[in-house]
């Protein structure tokens, strides 16, 4: 009589490699290498556009009216050693920081009220369900109108369109919250305040960064076309005035700053919502 193999004779475990159909393979292999893998997807796809265009290729994109990855990458040098550029960047900057921390104080604040009040809930809700809907690029004549100047109305712009992410996210995080837990301190006799400060917040938090790192990619696209519309500095008015003296090579860097600037507070903001909750347990093998 065989007997089956070591291997065969035991339950699987966790960390054993899959085995069977239908099983999905995990590839794993280290930060060099991951690395590698994203700098490589980022100069093929560079290659692919200077290629496209430079062939004048025509499926259904006309790339052939499209700047090439070399024309882009000499007039990006050409501003990096222009004093206005850096202006630029200050003022799209400035305006994002401002309305995104206006909009997460608010955010949280409402999001916390009407998750745990119903008079707030009644006050609240139903003002921010109207205007929820109201793309904040919209409000571009009404803050011309309202604000004493246009710095001040971009910045409230750009609040407004973060403010709805971080406001839906958090009274989601907080009605999602256990009730145990808050039932438990309540019986050691801790008040209102203290139950919120100790047991809700902390509970929401993690709710509360997504809500954050959704706010702030809103934000830019917000604040770019405010800047577009009624601006005299900033990324998005120089994105624009390339496009009207016909820059396209010009227009792309625009593009591109934005999508630096943006990826970079995005990871900002994602890294501080990692450090605040990093009490909370990891699954094995996730991003650090």
């Amino acid at each position: 009589m065989t007997t089956a193999p070591p291997e065969l004779d035991r339950a699987p475990m966790v960390g054993d490699p899959p085995s069977g159909h239908g099983v999905r393979v995990r590839v794993r292999y280290g930060r060099p290498a991951r690395w590698a893998v994203r700098i490589a997807s980022l100069v093929t796809a560079v290659l692919l556009w200077q290629l496209l265009t430079t062939r004048q290729v025509s499926l259904w994109i006309r790339f052939g009216n499209l700047p090439s990855a070399t024309a882009v990458a000499s007039a990006f040098w050409h501003q990096l050693h222009t004093g206005q550029y850096y202006r630029d960047l200050a003022a799209s900057v400035l305006r994002i920081v401002l309305g995104f921390c206006i909009a997460g104080i608010l955010g949280v604040a409402a999001g916390v009220a009407v998750a745990r009040s119903r008079v707030a809930e009644d006050l609240l809700k139903p003002v921010l369900e109207v205007v929820r809907p109201i793309p904040a690029i919209a409000l571009v004549p009404v803050a011309i109108l309202a604000f004493p100047s246009d710095e001040q109305g971009m910045v409230a712009i750009t609040g407004a369109a973060a403010f709805f992410p971080i406001f839906v996210s958090t009274r989601h995080a907080v009605r999602a919250l256990p009730t145990t837990a808050e039932e438990a301190v309540r019986t050691l006799g801790a008040g209102r305040w203290t139950v919120l400060r100790r047991v809700v917040l902390p509970g929401a938090l993690p709710g509360i960064s997504g809500g954050l790192s959704v706010g702030i990619g809103v934000a830019w696209i917000c604040v770019v076309s405010a800047e577009m519309i009624s601006g005299q500095y900033g990324v998005g008015y120089r994105t624009w005035q390339a496009y009207t003296v016909i820059d396209y090579p010009g227009v792309v860097v625009g593009m591109l700053t934005i999508g630096l600037l943006g990826g970079i507070t995005s990871g900002a903001v994602e890294l501080a919502g990692r450090r605040v909750t990093r009490w909370l347990p990891r699954e094995d093998g996730a991003h650090r």
